[in-house]
């Protein structure tokens, strides 16, 4: 429960287990009681087709269409939702940035097309190839490229390749200036494809600061949730007493910088008062997760991400704009539709 009411789920791949896992953690947050749940996908860089259109499957309506795939000569194939999601209309938002891909891209294009939740972030990474592997010599093959997947507005989620380096594919990710498709969701909505899945509402990720990176180059702090920096390490064999209530006040702080001088790590007062509020979270995050756990470590990270913020400021959006979809569609089709 990321605040009272909206429940939040990290997915950070897609693997055999990933539908089963889904709905635990549904069950665990007690779905049908939330006023609201985050997806959190970034960084997923995607894996088995059958896992995303299984995870499409639990927030969809019962035969909507979640993916399709088609080449030159490849015949189109549609994966729609088969179970539905069970009476779960609670509102969605789903968070992506330049690093989800593939699978990631094809439930995030099912829910942004059928309107059923909003996409908060930065644009994805545009991967949405289907390769057939073909036996050679030697015990090798070779991955061909046949069909390319498609979101149920029919965008494509590959992003073009064909006049740009490897390098440039992987590492100098642009998102395009003029949009090559304009394709419209439930309700009417444009969204634009071929180059990944354009959010509703962006949010910029926060890039670190100079003497953030240095901290890193250092290895005074860990750059990623799942470990820890020398200062941490350090600070942690003295074994404090840690409590939840732990926070890096001035006596921590003094000891930070004492680390800092004697491991050579230049620094200026002026340095630490402008990354103040940065270095205090970082200390805490770590502290947390070597005493706590990865999730209490991941939790602290999230207090101050103002992507998840935005996201749960969306919320009522997210609910107006699925009710008036599911409105319009049942208009469409002459049907009654039950408000979520």
């Amino acid at each position: 429960m990321i605040k009272p009411g909206i429940g939040y789920i990290r997915l950070s791949s897609f693997n055999e287990t990933t539908d089963r896992e889904i709905e635990e953690a549904l069950k665990q947050l007690n779905v049908n009681n939330l006023d609201g749940l985050i997806l959190d996908m970034r960084g997923n860089p995607g894996g088995l087709l059958n896992e995303a259109v299984a995870v499409g499957d639990v927030f969809l309506e019962k035969n909507q269409l979640i993916v399709s795939h088609h080449g030159r000569s490849s015949p189109e194939r549609r994966y729609y939702a088969v179970r539905g999601n069970q009476g779960v209309t609670i509102p969605l938002v789903i968070i992506v940035n330049n690093n989800s891909a593939s699978a990631t891209e094809i439930v995030s294009g099912a829910v942004q097309d059928h309107d059923r939740g909003l996409i908060v972030g930065e644009t994805t990474f545009g991967k949405g190839l289907v390769q057939t592997v073909q036996p050679l010599s030697e015990n090798t093959g070779l991955a061909l490229t046949t069909a390319r997947y498609y979101t149920p507005s029919g965008r494509l989620i590959q992003r073009d390749y064909k006049t740009i380096s490897l390098y440039e594919y992987h590492y100098e990710r642009k998102v395009p200036e003029h949009p090559t498709e304009i394709k419209l969701t439930d309700s009417g909505r444009q969204v634009t494809g071929g180059g990944g899945i354009t959010p509703d509402i962006v949010v910029v990720a926060p890039k670190y600061t100079k003497f953030e990176q240095e901290l890193f180059r250092s290895d005074v702090f860990y750059p990623a949730e799942a470990g820890v920096g020398g200062f941490t390490r350090a600070f942690l064999g003295g074994r404090p007493t840690i409590t939840h209530d732990f926070t890096a006040d001035d006596e921590v702080m003094h000891q930070f910088r004492n680390y800092l001088t004697k491991h050579n790590v230049r620094f200026s007062e002026t340095e630490i008062a402008e990354n103040q509020d940065w270095i205090k979270r970082k200390i805490k995050q770590e502290v947390f997760m070597s005493t706590f756990g990865m999730q209490e470590g991941f939790k602290v990270l999230l207090e101050a991400d103002p992507q998840l913020q935005k996201g749960i400021e969306a919320m009522p959006q997210a609910r107006a704009l699925y009710q008036n979809a599911r409105k319009i569609v049942a208009q469409r089709t002459g049907g009654a539709s039950d408000q979520p």
